[in-house]
């Protein structure tokens, strides 16, 4: 009955000090009333004790618990009852653009590129629980992975399951990519819509202008952040096809055409950044997470529950017993 108990007026408690002093004043009161013979001897009479005589005691501790009780309720005890309801009231439309061309298996971030991008996405899509999140590939022309949903399994199962392949056409078509990213955005309801497009490269492939493209964001109210993925100098990357099937890897130098996509996130009102490294890569999705706040929501509800009937009534009931001896059990002794 009391658990997660709290009391609204714990300032009536000091009248607990009562108490003690209602027991002194007791003990007093009893000495004084209580007659006293003084006789040389007793022999000759019959000495009986009365347990009615000790018990009227109980009297006064009824009463002092009854005391106790309404201290008690006068501190208004009560239990609280908190439910929650969270709604989410600025949803956020996100896709993100990868690119997947062969430079993506270069091994200046660890293991890869590629393999580096997905583990920092996958801990960006968990961070967003909130929000409908899409992919999109791209390297010589694009193409949707996931369109954007709420389920983050299914994202997230997509994204691991992205890796280069020869099935798309070779070379990186940034403007292809970012037009593929707002068509999956453009009819959304979302209050704020964003697209995260990531490349190792320059604009070399596809029909579509970067810069038309972004100013097609732009028309449609999406903020396009950029990242331009390599160590600055050389990398470690794919130069050729051994004769087994695997990758033959040589240095090359490392070209980003910063400039396009500085281009792209100034237009949209995004942001450009520049990863070189691991940790680089993984500060960049924080801070997109942190510039990119869903906006939450919460109302809390109080069920308050009283509790000081029942100390009130046993209080009664204590005094009404304390009433009933008091005018017939031990009406002899007080």
């Amino acid at each position: 009955m009391f658990d997660n108990i709290e009391f609204l007026n714990k300032e009536f408690f000091w009248l607990f000090l009562l108490l003690p002093i209602a027991i002194v004043w007791y003990i007093f009161k009893h000495n004084k009333q209580t007659a006293e013979l003084k006789i040389s001897t007793i022999k000759g009479f019959k000495v009986t004790s009365s347990k009615w005589s000790k018990l009227k005691h109980v009297l006064f501790v009824l009463r002092l618990l009854a005391l106790g009780l309404l201290i008690a309720a006068l501190a208004r005890p009560r239990t609280v009852d908190v439910s929650t309801r969270t709604k989410t009231t600025r949803g956020i439309d996100i896709v993100m653009a990868i690119d997947v061309s062969a430079s993506m298996l270069a091994k200046d971030l660890s293991p890869n590129r590629l393999e580096a991008l997905k583990e920092v996405a996958s801990d960006f899509i968990d961070g967003r629980p909130n929000d409908r999140i899409g992919l999109v590939e791209y390297a010589g022309e694009a193409y949707t992975k996931t369109p954007i949903t709420s389920d983050k399994s299914i994202v997230l199962r997509s994204l691991r399951d992205i890796k280069y392949n020869t099935i798309i056409e070779s070379g990186t078509a940034i403007g292809m990519g970012l037009a593929t990213s707002v068509n999956r955005l453009k009819d959304s309801r979302a209050k704020s819509k964003v697209i995260i497009l990531l490349t190792d490269g320059v604009n070399n492939s596809g029909f579509i202008d970067p810069k038309i493209a972004s100013e097609l964001a732009m028309e449609y109210g999406i903020k396009v952040y950029t990242i331009g993925l390599g160590t600055n100098g050389m990398a470690l990357s794919p130069i050729g096809i051994n004769p087994d099937g695997s990758f033959r890897y040589g240095r090359q130098q490392v070209e980003i055409d910063e400039k396009l996509l500085e281009e792209i996130a100034n237009v949209t009102g995004g942001k450009y950044f520049r990863a070189t490294n691991n940790k680089k890569l993984a500060e960049i999705y924080d801070e997109i997470n942190k510039l990119e706040k869903t906006e939450i929501e919460e109302k809390k509800y109080y069920n308050y529950d009283e509790k000081y009937r029942p100390l009130v009534l046993a209080a009664g009931i204590l005094l009404l017993i304390e009433l009933l001896f008091r005018n017939t059990i031990f009406r002899s002794f007080v």
